[in-house]
């Protein structure tokens, strides 16, 4: 009954870790690391520099073996069947890689000949996901007069080129200014309502709290908390007050903001009665921040 459970809950599953662990020499990137992301989920991972974010992708999209553990993708076995995984995943990455000599069609047109589409399913879906990023219009650009926000467009509708069930998003919208960011995030939602997973990576807190319907905090390769969003706060209170006394600063938290607005009448280096957002729990558990 076990095995069957077991089978069962991988299946139902998009991603599954199993005491996932990776080291680098005496440096232990990933420590005993499990859990599961539902299939249709938006799940956000979230940890300072050197918590185990990067390692956990490679690992999760084929670029690095594993040391110990498991790793399931639309219950398929990561290390038994790795063209498969890469085949179930797109992935959008950190850092720009498009080939800026090329157009935006031709840079399409080489992701999907890599995917094994023809001729006419490499046209049907350039046109189809270029009018989902609204690039329509810029077929013919040659990718290096493109802004940084279109060329961020563009390496989602590349990633997505494939009909992937599971989307890696590895700080999407890094370097963005606010108004773009935005616009990306419209972006991430709608592909999300359309049944894609996603996993996000993101080191704007604001953003794994706007978009994500769950959220992991790991922390040198552990996994700390995994909820929603919400619930993660709500373990805090409802209310936080800032108080900077000298060189030091703390925050304390309230369910009520009657008792939060009393905290500012006694002390003088109290600030103003805020919202408890999603930093202060990392910050509550980890001890540092979200980088």
């Amino acid at each position: 009954m076990d095995y069957i459970f077991a089978l069962v809950w991988i299946y139902f599953n998009m991603i599954v870790l199993e005491d996932l662990r990776k080291s680098y020499g005496a440096i232990k990137a990933l420590d005993g690391l499990s859990l599961e992301v539902k299939k249709g989920e938006l799940f956000a991972f979230l940890g300072p520099n050197g918590a185990g974010k990067t390692t956990t992708i490679r690992i999760l999209t084929g670029l690095t073996r594993l040391d110990s553990g498991q790793v399931f993708i639309d219950g398929v076995d990561i290390e038994k069947e790795p063209l498969t995984v890469k085949r179930l995943c797109g992935l959008v990455t950190q850092h720009t890689n498009l080939d800026g000599e090329l157009s935006v069609a031709e840079n399409l047109d080489i992701h999907g000949r890599l995917f094994g589409l023809n001729r006419s399913q490499r046209r049907e879906k350039s046109e189809e996901f270029l009018h989902y990023v609204e690039m329509s219009d810029r077929a013919g650009s040659q990718v290096k007069t493109l802004s940084g926000g279109l060329k961020r467009r563009l390496m989602i509708a590349r990633a997505l080129i494939h009909s992937p069930r599971l989307l890696f998003l590895d700080e999407p919208t890094v370097g963005l200014d606010a108004a773009i960011r935005r616009r990306i995030w419209s972006l991430i939602t709608k592909i999300s309502q359309a049944g894609v997973t996603i996993f996000l990576t993101t080191h704007y807190i604001e953003e794994a709290e706007f978009l994500a319907g769950r959220v992991a905090f790991i922390d040198r390769g552990r996994l700390l908390e995994t909820d929603s969003p919400r619930a993660v706060m709500d373990r805090l209170g409802q209310w936080a007050v800032d108080v900077h006394d000298g060189e030091k600063a703390k925050t304390f938290f309230f369910g009520d903001r009657t008792e939060a607005g009393k905290l500012i009448g006694q002390h003088p280096g109290a600030g103003a009665v805020r919202r408890v957002n999603l930093e202060d729990a990392f910050l509550a558990k980890t001890g540092r921040r979200v980088d």
